[in-house]
């Protein structure tokens, strides 16, 4: 199971808007009882000063180190701190473990400093899926943080990408404990949670061998498609992307492809809803991933199903249905899945999400099936979502970033929620100073979730687990994903 984050020092005053470092206070260890998780273990390690990343190493101080859970992290002061803090979760999942982690985020994300904002963020414990696992140990930066600066004035989540499904899970958790969160941005976030949001990847897994029969090849010993590869395969990514290449041409000019190749990367786009511009790393996240998910956090068992679904979109949608690879999960596996990664919409802070419409990888419907999730949970006066029309996952315009932060901060100070149409006016502001553009449509609302990724039976309602079940499931034991 997975572990809250140590208990913050209760003595500290919030920080004015001016600070320089203060003494170090001892993390006490205590046990924190949130949804029956254990406590995690106080840090060993004291903040050691580091060289600042790119432009920032002229104006800011950095400092890193590791926690006693295993995570790496970094924090950035700038010269003139504006008194508030900047928690991130950094996205992936990756499946490596690199202490560069966080430091790279801070480069990233270096306009969230340019802005006077502190900076922390974790590398996680380990490499590989864990929601929740995550989120103790974001929120074991914070605290950390506040042992060593003091408390700011405001703290603010930030993630990106599956980061936003950590740093919404870190809102859900702690984020009810008074002066620990006081405002979320998630951006291109990926809120669907984890036992919907990986349909995509499960039916591109199943389509792809249908059409392609070369992973495995039928040479090759045989296993169960939701496993994406087996446990012990010596399958490279390089090799994955080489088997990809050789069944559709994804490398090649269209008119280098052969007819058969065309075909099938064109029965496989209309059928799974890919671009083909992010085909590749969906496939790599379909066979990796997954496996992740399956083999080393679920112990072989599998979470996913394609029962009833009906694909379409193929030349002969007769045909892929009649032979296309079937499978039913196993309940535990799926309960502990949902229990780790789902979200529960209850939300007690102002929650501001900014996605591309054109996002390639984390299809904009995820903010539809968040919206949905929030409403079920009473909970839509804590949220404003922003869209632009924008075609990467990666990275959004920087003076985008500033606006979405000003934005929360002002509606986390004022208690005036904002409306998209101000967000989007607001950006001309920054432009000037940090470039990249603005591209909000206020105007912009997702399809349902269900127009993007094939339902599974039962699959329209949100949210995906009600707050009663993850508090039944907290009282099982091993419930969710070890850390």
């Amino acid at each position: 199971m997975n572990t809250p984050a140590v208990p913050e020092p209760g003595t500290r005053p919030r920080a004015s808007g001016h600070r320089s470092a203060m003494l170090t206070a001892l993390v006490a260890a205590a046990i924190v009882g949130t949804l029956g998780i254990a406590p995690a273990t106080p840090a060993t390690t004291r903040p050691t000063p580091a060289a600042c990343p790119g432009h920032l190493e002229e104006k800011t101080n950095c400092y890193t180190g590791r926690d006693a859970n295993g995570a790496y992290y970094t924090m950035a002061l700038p010269e003139h701190w504006n008194g508030s803090l900047v928690v991130h979760s950094h996205g992936g999942p990756d499946l490596s473990y690199d202490e560069s982690t966080s430091t790279e985020d801070l480069k990233r994300w270096a306009v969230m400093v340019d802005e006077g904002y502190a900076w922390v963020g974790s590398s996680y414990r380990r490499g590989g899926y864990g929601v929740r696992m995550a989120a103790t140990d974001t929120e074991n930066v914070r605290r950390l943080f506040v042992s060593h600066f003091g408390r700011p004035d405001r703290t603010y989540l930030h993630g990106q990408s599956w980061g936003g499904n950590v740093a919404a899970k870190v809102a859900e958790t702690y984020g009810h404990k008074r002066g620990a969160y006081d405002g979320v941005l998630l951006t291109n976030g990926f809120l669907a949670g984890g036992s919907r949001g990986y349909d995509t990847r499960v039916d591109l897994r199943a389509v792809y061998q249908y059409y392609c029969r070369n992973l495995p090849r039928p040479t090759e010993p045989q296993y169960p498609l939701w496993q994406g590869l087996p446990a012990d395969s010596p399958l490279t990514p390089d090799e994955v992307h080489s088997r990809l290449q050789e069944c559709t041409g994804i490398d090649s000019d269209p008119a280098d492809r052969t007819a058969k190749q065309r075909r099938n990367l064109d029965d496989i786009l209309s059928v799974t809803r890919i671009p083909e511009r992010s085909l590749v790393t969906n496939m790599q996240y379909a066979a990796f991933l997954v496996r992740d998910i399956v083999s080393n956090r679920l112990d072989g068992r599998n979470p996913f199903s394609n029962r009833g679904v009906r694909y379409d979109g193929s030349h002969d949608d007769k045909a892929l249905n009649a032979d296309v690879a079937r499978f039913s999960a196993d309940p535990t596996a799926r309960r502990d899945l949902s229990y780790d990664s789902d979200l529960t919409g209850r939300i007690a802070l102002p929650v501001l999400t900014l996605h591309a419409i054109d996002d390639p990888q984390v299809f904009v419907e995820h903010e539809a099936a968040y919206r949905a999730t929030v409403r079920a949970a009473d909970r839509s006066e804590n949220l404003v979502q922003t869209f632009t029309w924008e075609s990467d996952h990666s990275a959004l315009s920087s003076a985008e970033y500033a606006t979405s932060l000003a934005a929360l901060d002002t509606w986390a100070r004022t208690g005036r929620k904002p409306a998209p149409s101000s967000i989007a006016r607001s950006c001309g502001a920054f432009d000037p100073i940090y470039g990249g553009g603005c591209f909000y449509d206020p105007g912009f609302r997702p399809a349902p979730f269900a127009n993007q990724v094939r339902p599974r039976p039962g699959g329209l309602h949100w949210p995906a687990m009600s707050a009663a079940q993850e508090q039944a499931w907290s009282r099982i034991e091993d419930v969710g994903i070890a850390s």
